[in-house]
This record gives C-alpha cells, sequence and structure tokens, in this order.
C-alpha cells in the first residue's frame, strides 16, 4: 500500500526543487526489519525519512543515495550479511552487521532541472540557452554580471560566463565560492588566463576554471561553440564508481574531509560516500559534491 505521507513529502520535495533519492525495497529475505514494498526519501544532508531498514542498512543506503544524487542515475543495491560474487545488474555491498536477512532495494535518484546561469547578451550566450534547455536543463539567461552573488548560484550545476569583459572576475569568484560543480569562461585562452590570474586565488580553486570553455570540437558559429560548451558540461557529470566498501572499514573516530581539509566524526549521520572502495567524510553537502564531480582532483597521487 502506498504510504501517503511519503507521497505527499515527495512532491513537496519536487516544488521545492530539492533533489531527492526515493528508496523502494523490492527483496527482503528474512529476518530483515524492512519488508518489501517499504519506501523511504533520503535527501542532500543524508536524512533518510522513512523505512527501508535498521541502523546497518540505513548506512549503506545513504551513502550510496549521496553518490546517486551526484551521478544522477538509478541502482539496485543488494546488501547482504555474508559476502557474495557480483551480480549483473546490482551493486552487492557486504554488511556484517545485517540481522542475517538480504535486502535489494531500487534507489532512483529525482532531481530537478540542472541549473546552468549563463551570464552576459552575446550571440553565444543566446545559443547555449537555447541549446541547453533542449538538452532538458533549466537556463537562467541572460544574467546580467551585477545580479551575480554566492547566494544567488547556490544550486546551479554550472555557471557560463559569456559577457565578454564585463565583470568577468567578480562573477568567477561568486561562481568559486558557491561550489559549482562546473565553471566555465568564455574567452581566448591568452584572455582566460589573464583573468583567472586577475583573480588572486589559490591554483585548487582556479584550476576548476574552464577557459576557453568548451570542448575543442573545431567551432568556430556562436551555436557550434555553444554545443562544444555544453558537451563539456555534460561530459563532467560525475559517474557512481560502483565500488562497495570493504568489509574490514570501521569507522576510526574522524577523517579528514578530502575537500577542505576539515576533520569530521566518523559517525554515521555525516556526510559520506564509498568511492573505489574506499569510505570519504565530508563536512557539508558542498565538499561531497566537488568530490563526486572530479574525485581525482582530491586524492593523492
Amino acid at each position: 500500500m502506498a504510504d501517503r505521507p511519503l507521497i505527499a513529502r515527495a512532491d513537496e520535495l519536487r516544488s521545492a526543487r530539492v533533489p531527492y533519492v526515493h528508496a523502494r525495497v523490492v527483496l527482503a529475505e528474512a529476518p530483515t526489519s524492512a519488508k518489501p514494498g517499504a519506501e523511504a526519501l533520503i535527501l542532500p544532508d543524508g536524512t533518510i525519512e522513512g523505512f527501508v531498514g535498521g541502523d546497518c542498512a540505513e548506512s549503506t543506503v545513504r551513502a550510496q543515495s549521496l553518490t546517486l544524487l551526484d551521478s544522477g542515475e538509478s541502482l539496485l543495491l543488494r546488501i547482504t550479511p555474508e559476502p557474495e560474487d557480483g551480480q549483473s545488474g546490482k551493486l552487492v555491498v557486504h554488511n556484517p552487521c545485517l540481522s542475517g536477512g538480504t535486502l535489494e532495494i531500487f534507489l532512483e535518484p529525482v532531481l530537478p532541472a540542472n541549473v546552468v546561469v549563463i551570464v552576459g547578451e552575446s550571440p553565444i550566450a543566446l545559443a547555449l540557452s537555447g541549446i541547453a534547455e533542449g538538452l532538458g536543463w533549466h537556463p537562467e539567461s541572460p544574467v546580467d554580471v551585477e545580479q551575480v552573488t554566492t547566494t544567488a548560484l547556490s544550486g546551479a550545476a554550472a555557471v557560463v560566463v559569456a559577457s565578454h569583459g564585463r565583470g568577468e572576475e567578480g562573477v568567477l569568484r561568486a561562481a568559486l565560492d558557491a561550489d559549482v560543480p562546473y565553471v566555465g569562461l568564455v574567452a581566448s585562452t591568452k584572455r582566460g588566463a589573464a583573468v583567472i590570474e586577475s583573480l588572486d586565488r589559490c591554483t585548487s580553486h582556479t584550476s576548476r576554471i574552464h577557459s576557453p570553455a568548451g570542448l575543442d570540437i573545431g567551432a568556430r558559429t556562436p551555436e557550434e561553440v555553444a554545443l562544444s560548451i555544453m558537451a563539456e558540461i555534460v561530459s563532467l557529470r560525475p559517474q557512481p564508481s560502483g565500488r562497495p566498501v570493504p568489509e574490514n572499514t570501521e569507522p576510526s573516530g574522524s577523517a579528514i574531509d578530502p575537500v577542505c581539509g576539515m576533520t569530521v566524526a566518523t559517525v554515521e549521520a555525516s556526510l559520506h560516500l564509498d568511492h573505489d572502495g574506499d569510505r570519504r567524510w565530508f563536512c557539508g553537502s558542498g565538499c561531497l559534491r566537488a568530490f563526486a564531480s572530479d574525485p581525482l582532483a582530491y586524492t593523492p597521487t
């Protein structure tokens, strides 16, 4: 039977453009505390509303769901008390603290249309707005440089500065401060480098700026340049690693956020995600999203 309060809550989240993951138990082998059909919503801060299992299952569901909020892909998650070989079409996670049963939970991210903020009224900016909308994105365009603040950019998936010299530095700083996953500057290689250098920010920040914005496809017209920019934005979307945490991974009390360097308590309420067989802990959703969008940038070599 449908969980009516949960359905109402999901409608509320969609109306407010809040992303979430809908989790539904599709298989429960006794003994488990959850039953087939049980549902929950997982929010970007790690909150779980509803019930799909006890504390041990919730930990795995939370970790995988936060990864899916960045990738946008659905996942069939199998949580078992004993190690199992991988299964086609499923992510199998061994969780030794389960009560003895096995759960299969379908995780489906529900995401508002990605927002791309396009600053400027150049032909490239206008063309980019049309292409983004055709791809199902939500373009905010044209945006004047005077309207751009860190707060205004909160939640944007991409910012493209195409104002051709007007107020570029302020917009780029605001985009970096807002931790926008993709920041692009429409400029020549030489001018773009000069603008980025003038920001007086450390390389770890300015390296996130794509200039010239777009993939090198030999674009000539504004429409082709806009296509190359949108292609780059799409190509950089995060993908889940698909690898569970090793069964011997245990919280040690604290860990270092790989993005900002803050010390984070390794408790299940803290934000974390599983990547390449390791569990990473984060001080907030901004750092989690930054890591998920480019793990190699925050992984020691």
